[in-house]
């Protein structure tokens, strides 16, 4: 086999690695075993590739596969700087084969309800070049983007909703304010939408947490939609109003949790338009 090292991946080869990279997620999201040596001697046998260049581009898949929502394989950790060739062969393995279940998937009520306390870190940060990304990677986030598809899955949402619930009762007993967490109500499910948040809750000291959820199985930088109804409520009680953003929720769920003025830490961008005929 002749040796291609340091020459441009060809479509071939990129097809090849993406199609092993989601054969390796989805083992790792079901919990079944793998050996990332032998799937690395694999590809080498197939392409010429030596042992770094196949890790590094598996570190190249990780990223756009971050930018758009999707989990990524532990121990490869998404390097920017890729090129269109692989964001071509993304969108063609997706267009192909579609997204894996496991984006979308959505946790059994019961393995909800085992893990009730959620843990909470700080905001992820964002460099400024995350925010200018090129138009091939701008169009393929559009064509397969994580906000919508977040926001179609009422499932995951509901499951999100649940957890939060669930988590602000169990933090409140665990304050020893039994009688506080006996209040924490699940506005979305006795009210409906429109509240402007999903949770009210309360602190310790009795003052409220009126909590918007937003959850995604991707990691902790996927976009989501925010409402103009629910920007407007973080206005108006910003004393009260909380964010809180789960993510990696069908592994572990995470969170991180944002206050008013939401806009010192989210672009927020209009994504369509209210029209009537003049």
């Amino acid at each position: 086999m002749s040796d291609v090292r340091g020459s441009v991946w060809s479509d071939r080869e990129i097809d090849l690695i993406i199609a092993d990279h989601f054969g390796m997620l989805t083992d790792e999201i079901a919990n079944q075993p793998y050996n990332k040596a032998e799937h690395n001697r694999a590809l080498q046998e197939l392409t010429g590739r030596n042992h770094a260049s196949i890790e590094f581009k598996h570190c190249n898949i990780s990223a756009v596969l971050d930018l758009l929502g999707i989990t990524t394989i532990r121990g490869y950790r998404p390097r920017p700087n890729f090129q269109n060739a692989l964001i071509d062969g993304v969108e063609r393995y997706l267009a192909a084969k579609g997204e894996p279940a496991f984006v979308s998937a959505v946790p059994l009520m019961a393995a909800v309800a085992e893990s009730p306390m959620l843990w909470i870190g700080p905001p992820p940060q964002t460099t400024p070049d995350e925010n200018e990304a090129p138009a091939r990677l701008r169009q393929l986030i559009r064509k397969f983007d994580p906000a919508e598809r977040d926001a179609r899955n009422r499932s995951l949402g509901k499951r999100g909703e649940e957890l939060v619930y669930m988590h602000e009762q169990f933090k409140l007993r665990t304050a020893g304010r039994d009688d506080l967490a006996r209040k924490v109500e699940w506005t979305s499910e006795v009210l409906g939408d429109g509240a402007g948040y999903d949770i009210r809750s309360f602190e310790s000291n009795g003052s409220e947490r009126l909590i918007e959820v937003k959850t995604t199985n991707g990691p902790a930088k996927t976009p989501f939609f925010l409402s103009e109804n629910e920007r407007e409520f973080s206005d108006e009680r910003a004393d009260a109003f909380r964010l809180l953003r789960l993510y990696s929720f069908i592994e572990k769920p995470c969170a991180f949790e944002l206050r008013p003025p939401l806009s010192e830490r989210l672009a927020l961008n209009p994504v369509s338009y209210r029209a009537s005929i003049i």
